[in-house]
């Protein structure tokens, strides 16, 4: 993809002078990547993976949780996006928690008591960056539903560990990135679960098939809800930005509707 083109993506969120802005534009705010099994979201974890891990970037720390897939599969990916995980992660700058194989023992205070010692690390890693001035710190889970699976369907637990992780991006300025998948809940009307997640999120962002079907050269489209943007008049609205994406090797591609030919 061509370097000087404009990332959509970047300017959705923020991030076109990232390196010229401190803190990094997403501290202290919650953002909620929402996708489906034909259209996933997984590339925009790539993608805040990359810049917040970005040498020239404020933010110094990733806490990953990773339920979806293994260390080498993040490795494999974001050294072809032109990030190596392995430095970072020797350099204490990626701490990578492996929870594939995770499952809290079943019943209530059992599944409670494995969250609190989950946030714990978590915490942990936060406090200690923090104290060795590692001001920009980034938390990402890369699947909530299995979060939620681990911890055998105790959805109300799962959230209330959200909520704590939240109030971590307002004692240390924390980012909360997390990837949830819709369609599982296709079968109930708009779920608590959903509104609560789409409630506590700073950012919505939901990656969906095309309204016309499959397409050879777009793989689908993104809309970004930023929430309490601050206008020069210190005024407080709503912006959102809507734009197609094709998937490529060694990057993604963004445009608007009707842009490509």
């Amino acid at each position: 993809m061509d370097q000087r083109a404009p990332n959509l993506l970047d300017e959705a969120l923020g991030l076109v002078d990232e390196e010229k802005t401190k803190p990094w534009p997403l501290s202290s705010r919650v953002v909620l990547v929402e996708d489906r099994v034909e259209t996933s979201g997984a590339f925009v974890l790539h993608h805040l993976l990359k810049r917040a891990l970005s040498p020239h970037s404020s933010n110094d720390v990733v806490v990953f949780l990773a339920f979806s897939q293994p260390f080498s599969h993040y490795d494999r990916v974001l050294r072809k996006l032109g990030c190596n995980l392995t430095a970072q992660r020797e350099n204490n700058r990626f701490f990578f928690l492996d929870l594939l194989m995770s499952e809290f023992p079943d019943g209530d205070e059992e599944n409670k008591d494995g969250l609190v010692a989950l946030y714990g690390k978590i915490e942990k890693v936060v406090s200690t960056s923090f104290q060795e001035n590692k001001k920009c710190i980034t938390i990402v889970i890369d699947d909530f539903s299995l979060m939620e699976v681990a911890a055998n369907g105790s959805t109300n637990y799962v959230l209330d560990f959200l909520r704590y992780c939240r109030t971590l991006t307002s004692a240390f300025g924390c980012s909360l990135v997390v990837l949830n998948h819709e369609d599982i809940y296709s079968s109930i009307e708009r779920p608590a679960l959903i509104l609560q997640m789409e409630y506590l999120a700073d950012i919505l962002i939901k990656a969906e098939p095309l309204a016309t079907g499959l397409a050879t050269d777009v793989h689908g489209q993104l809309t970004v809800l930023n929430k309490e943007i601050r206008d020069e008049q210190g005024s407080s609205r709503n912006k959102i930005c809507n734009f197609h994406f094709r998937v490529k090797e060694n990057g993604v591609e963004y445009f608007y509707p009707g842009s490509k030919t």
